[in-house]
């Protein structure tokens, strides 16, 4: 037996003994490679077995909640969209669709319905590949992080032709968006629509049936649906047991309900049934992908409310009553009419939900989270009992966390 007295004084071990003198207690983070952020996870061990495993939360704390409480509604889209660093766009539609909910707005224009549709899909689809490179090499393999990046590569290069920005566009207003897309986008998308299927094949050859990959995902970190849907979880977590709820299916929002599409499911409820859920998910965002591209229609990408959205340049040049808009409209914002409303979309990592109340005013009053990540993560204390110390790195990676909405 190793003799723990000698490594109590270690600054670099954590650690303590647990409540029964056969057992150890371990701290795992809040700095560790595999958490991909800041996550603490105390693990109490029987041997290599996981007794107890109960994460501690809180490490990246951004009050991004309260920045938004004390921005104008529009200036809002800035800061949700930093909440969840891989799917920016899913934040920001969540919240603009509260705040058109709020005023009232049901007339946006199809030109950004499909827009908003096409973009959101398109995050989807990097994130997932994000998840996807990152979760094999923490599994130990290599190759497929550069398959899963070089897309991924393609689809930023589009976020950046349109929107001038990577990653946080905050390309969605209230209203529409920002700004029509400029000429040469389709032809980026088509590249994009031609390119994903054959790739999105490779990995799918290369990891589905690799022994490695079913030898340390299948039986893993499993739960049933039950118990998935007492502990709250939802998106690719929740569909891996079986259960077909999809917020796009449920409450459809900017138009889904006129997409075909499939939502993948399956009945393991362990790792391997959420990657293999995630890697089908791809697919079915890329046929909603190429509906939109085939009727993607023409016309204005804003609502005609001078009020809510500022004037073109070409009209503020010749029109008084135009640069008073814009004029307003930049120093203090617009006012929303009192009330409160939930909204949420399905992001890539499950149900993004955002409860806003509005007093009346030009600011939101409170802006609640409700982040797919926070509740999937918490599950990891029912995921992780009766599993081997190794595979809690594959248990948090099959449930993709984003600690930026984590810790909002």
């Amino acid at each position: 037996m190793i003799d723990l007295s000698a490594y109590t004084d270690n600054p670099d071990i954590n650690l303590s003994p647990g409540a029964a003198s056969d057992t150890l207690v371990l701290s795992m983070g809040p700095q560790h490679p595999s958490t991909h952020g800041v996550l603490r996870v105390m693990l109490k061990l029987d041997g290599e077995t996981v007794v107890e495993a109960e994460p501690e939360l809180g490490f990246l704390h951004t009050g991004i909640e309260k920045q938004a409480e004390n921005l104008f509604w529009q200036q809002a889209v800035t800061v949700v969209d930093r909440a969840d660093y891989l799917a920016p766009l899913s934040n920001s539609l969540c919240y603009v669709l509260a705040a058109e909910r709020l005023l009232g707005i049901d007339d946006v224009p199809k030109r950004a319905q499909v827009l908003r549709v096409i973009f959101a899909e398109l995050t989807r689809i990097a994130s997932h590949l994000v998840w996807l490179g990152t979760h094999a090499i923490d599994l130990g393999a290599m190759s497929n992080f550069f398959y899963a990046f070089e897309m991924r590569e393609r689809i930023l290069r589009i976020m950046e032709f349109v929107t001038g920005a990577r990653m946080h566009q905050s390309w969605f207003r209230i209203g529409g968006v920002a700004l029509d897309v400029p000429k040469g986008f389709l032809a980026l998308l088509d590249e994009f629509i031609a390119a994903f299927p054959p790739r999105l094949a490779d990995l799918r050859a290369i990891l589905e049936g690799n022994v490695i990959m079913m030898d340390r995902l299948v039986g893993v970190g499993k739960i049933e649906a039950a118990d998935a849907i007492a502990w709250g979880l939802t998106g690719p977590s929740l569909r891996a047991t079986g259960v077909a709820y999809d917020v796009r299916k449920a409450f459809p929002y900017s138009g889904y309900d006129e997409y075909d599409f499939d939502v993948p499911t399956h009945d393991g409820g362990d790792c391997y049934s959420r990657f293999l859920v995630r890697v089908r998910e791809m697919h079915e965002a890329w046929r909603i992908i190429k509906q939109a591209r085939e009727r993607f229609p023409g016309g204005p990408v804003t609502i005609d409310d001078r009020k809510i959205v500022s004037p073109p340049k070409t009209e503020i040049q010749h029109s008084m009553e135009a640069l008073i808009h814009h004029f307003k409209l930049v120093s203090s914002g617009f006012n929303v009419p009192e009330g409160h409303i939930y909204s949420c979309v399905e992001s890539p990592r499950g149900e993004l939900g955002m409860y806003v109340t509005s007093a009346g005013g030009n600011k939101p009053w409170r802006v609640r989270w409700r982040p797919p990540s926070f509740y999937n993560l918490q599950a990891l204390k029912r995921l992780a009992q009766g599993n081997l110390i190794a595979d809690v790195v594959a248990i948090i990676g099959s449930l993709d966390p984003v600690f930026g909405e984590v810790d909002r």
